[in-house]
């Protein structure tokens, strides 16, 4: 699924949120490889700048949260007015936090529900009329194998997950003829600050080594390994292009087979 090697929406807006690293950067700058005018949004202003400068984004930045409809939607306008109507969403921003149930009280399960699920619904609500008004806008959502299996001590993220992935289907269907597709992309455990930050919890908690715990991780993956940002980058690129025109509210797990 390289990306040379399959044709891309070229020149289109495309708005990347939580595009300051991780897998938001990979996905900004394997869009911006093909030729689209990639808009970055974040909540640190540095990271951000850094990142656009570094990957010499066509498209502009803006430094917003996505649980705030009221920014969103200032960002959105002012990405739109300086670089076009945003014909390609990539909902990369998200949080993940663990603790048992039991110990999971309201203001961790409404930080996640509110990042990771009425996130991604404030972005779509702010583009939703570029995305129509394109005939052949995109929508991919950057859900997780969180969105198609549980994990114990994760069970707000989990929940949060599969609702973004219950949105993606909805959502497909309800666009499907104005020639907008909205997907999901499932990664499994990916080398993230996110993964970073797991890892140094394993070891606390278990007194694990950090390539112990790294391992540990790698090891559900059935290829062995931790999936690379790029990996989950080269679908969105294949998802954004014509040859995936009829690809549509599908949960395309990038696992190594961990989710089939």
């Amino acid at each position: 699924m390289a990306a040379s090697n399959v044709t891309v929406l070229d020149r289109r807006h495309a708005l990347v949120t939580g595009g300051a690293r991780g897998i938001g950067a990979a996905v900004a700058a394997a869009l911006s490889d093909q030729g689209m005018r990639v808009s970055v949004i974040g909540r640190t202003r540095a990271t951000l700048e850094e990142t656009h400068n570094r990957l010499g984004l066509a498209g502009g930045l803006f430094v917003a949260d996505v649980t705030d409809p009221v920014t969103i939607n200032d960002a959105v306008e002012a990405l739109r007015s300086e670089h076009g109507a945003i014909e390609v969403l990539v909902n990369n921003a998200g949080a993940a936090e663990s603790a048992p149930f039991k110990a999971t009280g309201s203001d961790l399960w409404d930080h996640m529900l509110a990042v990771n699920l009425t996130g991604t619904y404030n972005m779509i609500q702010a583009v939703l009329g570029d995305i129509t008004a394109a005939r052949s806008g995109r929508i991919v959502n950057i859900a997780s194998t969180a969105s198609l299996k549980g994990y114990a001590y994760v069970s707000a993220y989990c929940a949060a997950k599969h609702g973004v992935l219950g949105l993606t289907r909805a959502l497909a269907l309800e666009l499907a003829g104005s020639g907008a597709t909205v997907n999901a992309i499932c990664p499994g455990f990916t080398e993230t600050d996110l993964l970073a930050a797991s890892v140094e919890k394993i070891t606390r908690a278990t007194g694990l080594s950090e390539d112990e715990a790294r391992a540990q991780l790698a090891a559900v993956n059935p290829q062995g390994r931790l999936i690379e940002p790029n990996d989950v980058a080269q679908t969105a690129v294949w998802l954004c292009s014509e040859a995936a025109r009829s690809v549509t509210g599908q949960a395309i797990s990038v696992s190594g087979g961990e989710v089939m």
